[in-house]
């Protein structure tokens, strides 16, 4: 391992063709490489999934305006989950997220299989001659990749095999319409509802009847920015309500009301998960004002020293003896928010960080309620829990927090003690990260994909937004067994029970993809449905039985340091599925080796391998400043094996900073 290895391949290889079942994003043209010669290119293998993809995506928008007119960015989507495949639910995603380059379809991996990509997100870059000149795992590259394309720039201006000009991307039709991919939704006091309109980055406050718009927070255009009903870009609507105009959001999903008393003490009504922006914004209904109550709008990479030493800091003020408080605070992608009344604070969904928040609203104190940042699902202390894109929140009668754990299509719930904090992590359904289906029954062998959103019904069941299988379910309590309320949805993004109807309280749900909420009854007799479970499908790596050497490549970016204040900073924690694939090498140490001996009695199965580092700003050699920022680098990755007696003895992996 060195902290001096250049972000450029020492070897040159000839990109591979660009095969697929289909383009987006080019007005119908077919592209190969041979159109894109004498463009930088950026390859970026991802899933709609994928919050770290979902990362990537916003990393690359500067480059792609800056270069524009040299780099071509290439979205290669390889899907994880069965509905990702969909070529419709695909066309969505690309429109849902904004995304400004052509994207190639590629359902059954065949592009995946040729640039040997293991992990979501994966970057490829090849020269304007189509020469593989980085291949790089994880998010955080902009930087690095900034620099190479200089390089390329230069290098390839003088020998004038750089062609300057427009790309190939041609932008689809704009959507009409009041709203726009909507994601989460909260009842309001007299009847009405407020609506996180992600597609259009904004806040909508809708009539009883789910149509009429009565206001709208926010500018339309995403962006960041706070008002107030007195700002000079206030203005008035059709209907004569206040429409603060001067607010901007990038991509808003949760919202949670908070109770009278809370709301009066702190000055505003309602709690918003702010995306994109990497922040908690506050929305007070009475004026209009619109403010930020926590987060800087740089995302947390879990880059602090306290990280790194006490990891992670459980109900320690994150906050504290900062010169602005929570404003300083850095958060990562906040999807879901619930009041809890048992600990008195909003309750934060951290999806990029795989961590359950919290935040008080009146002392403004923001800490890690659970998790530890990995990914996965693994449950006990909240210390040393594992969470996977936790993405809808819901609190029960008793005070306990139920989650929907997108990654690991799990139903999950924290137990709370009596003086507010964790007691312990469970799962009632779901198996791991790459378990997944459509499947009633008890709830071992009951199974989701990627859900996204949850409620507490009256009996006291949880009702869940199962997004990628286009339903309802219920999870009962008592009897410990998952049946189906409701399917043929479109991506149903949140559930709520609604209560501001006439006679028994309805189910209302958020139709993502249909850019609607819907009401349907609670039905008296629950569907019963067996598709089956599923895994992951990726190509299996031929491995042979015995002794494996693990290798995983990481170099510090340029003017960072491996940070080994505190003894070795790298870490490998390495699981497999079934658990016995692995005779030897289980476990967490430090390190980025590791000896692995393989079952000869398991014909195949998954290793998992979460990859960490951590490094500082700092020269190599020197001693790393005061106050530097320090940085966590992780990678995880599921790598499907089958054995086989001509397969590989070694496995070698890229955690590789940029330079």
């Amino acid at each position: 391992m060195t902290t001096t290895e250049s972000l450029r391949s020492t070897s040159r290889v000839r990109a591979s063709a660009l095969e697929g079942r289909n383009w987006l994003n080019t007005g119908g043209k077919q592209l190969s490489l041979e159109d894109l010669r004498g463009k930088i290119v950026i390859l970026d293998f991802w899933t709609f999934c994928c919050i770290n993809c979902l990362h990537v995506l916003e990393e690359l928008r500067p480059l792609e305006e800056k270069y524009k007119d040299v780099l071509v960015t290439v979205g290669v989507h390889s899907p994880k989950f069965e509905h990702e495949a969909d070529p419709v639910a695909l066309a969505a995603a690309v429109e849902r997220y904004e995304i400004h380059h052509p994207v190639l379809d590629d359902p059954e991996l065949q592009t995946w299989q040729s640039y040997t990509a293991r992990a979501w997100p994966t970057l490829v870059v090849v020269d304007p001659e189509g020469t593989i000149v980085a291949h790089l795992s994880g998010e955080g590259h902009s930087n690095g990749i900034e620099v190479l394309v200089e390089e390329l720039i230069a290098e390839h201006d003088a020998k004038g095999t750089l062609h300057r000009g427009d790309g190939p991307y041609v932008a689809p039709p704009a959507r009409e319409g009041n709203l726009r991919f909507p994601g989460k939704v909260v009842a309001l006091r007299d009847g009405g509802f407020l609506v996180g309109d992600s597609g259009h980055h904004r806040i909508v406050e809708l009539e009883q009847d789910l149509q009429t718009v009565r206001r709208v927070f926010g500018t339309g255009v995403k962006g960041y920015a706070d008002s107030s009903k007195h700002d000079d870009a206030a203005s008035v609507s059709e209907a004569g309500s206040d429409i603060s105009r001067g607010a901007q959001f990038n991509e808003p999903q949760g919202l949670v009301l908070l109770p009278e008393a809370v709301a009066t003490e702190v000055g505003y009504d309602v709690v918003v998960a702010d995306t994109v922006n990497h922040r908690l914004r506050g929305i007070n209904l009475t004026t209009g004002d619109v403010r930020t109550l926590a987060g800087n709008g740089v995302q947390r990479l879990l880059d602090t020293e306290q990280a790194r030493k006490e990891a992670p800091a459980i109900g320690v003020d994150l906050a504290e003896g900062l010169e602005n408080g929570a404003l300083d605070v850095s958060l990562s992608s906040p999807w879901d928010v619930v009041w809890s009344e048992k600990a008195q604070r909003v309750i934060v969904a951290m999806a990029g960080t795989h961590q359950i928040f919290s935040f008080d609203p009146v002392s403004g104190a923001v800490s890690v309620f659970a998790g530890t940042g990995l990914e996965g699902l693994e449950d006990g202390a909240p210390e040393g829990a594992w969470f996977a894109q936790t993405s809808g929140l819901a609190a029960d009668a008793a005070g306990d927090i139920w989650l929907a754990d997108a990654e690991t299509s799990a139903l999950r719930v924290l137990r709370l003690a009596e003086d507010g904090s964790v007691d312990r992590v469970e799962s009632l359904v779901g198996q791991g990260l790459y378990d997944f289906g459509f499947q009633d029954g008890a709830a071992a062998d009951a199974r989701f994909q990627h859900p996204l959103g949850v409620t507490v019904l009256p009996d006291g069941s949880v009702a869940v937004a199962d997004t990628y299988n286009g339903a309802v379910r219920r999870f009962d309590l008592a009897s410990g067994e998952v049946s189906t309320l409701a399917r043929g949805l479109a991506e149903p993004s949140d559930v709520l029970l609604d209560s501001s109807v006439e006679g028994e309280p309805v189910l209302l749900i958020v139709e993502t993809n249909r850019h609607e909420l819907v009401r349907i009854p609670l039905p008296k007799e629950a569907l019963r449905v067996d598709e089956g479970s599923a895994q992951v499908t990726r190509p299996r790596t031929p491995v042979a039985a015995g002794q494996h050497d693990l290798v995983v490549r990481f170099a510090a970016p340029k003017g960072q340091k491996l940070d080994d204040r505190w003894g070795d900073p790298t870490q490998l924690k390495i699981s497999s599925s079934p658990e016995n694939l692995l005779v030897e090498g289980a476990g967490t140490s430090v390190g980025l080796t590791r000896k692995l001996v393989l079952n000869p009695e398991v014909t195949e199965g998954v290793l998992h391998i979460t990859a960490r580092a951590a490094a500082c700003d700092g020269e190599p050699g020197g001693e790393i400043p005061d106050h530097a920022a320090c940085h966590l680098y992780q990678q995880d990755w599921g790598i499907p094996v089958l054995l086989a007696e001509d397969g590989s003895t070694e496995l070698t992996l890229d955690l590789r900073g940029v330079n």
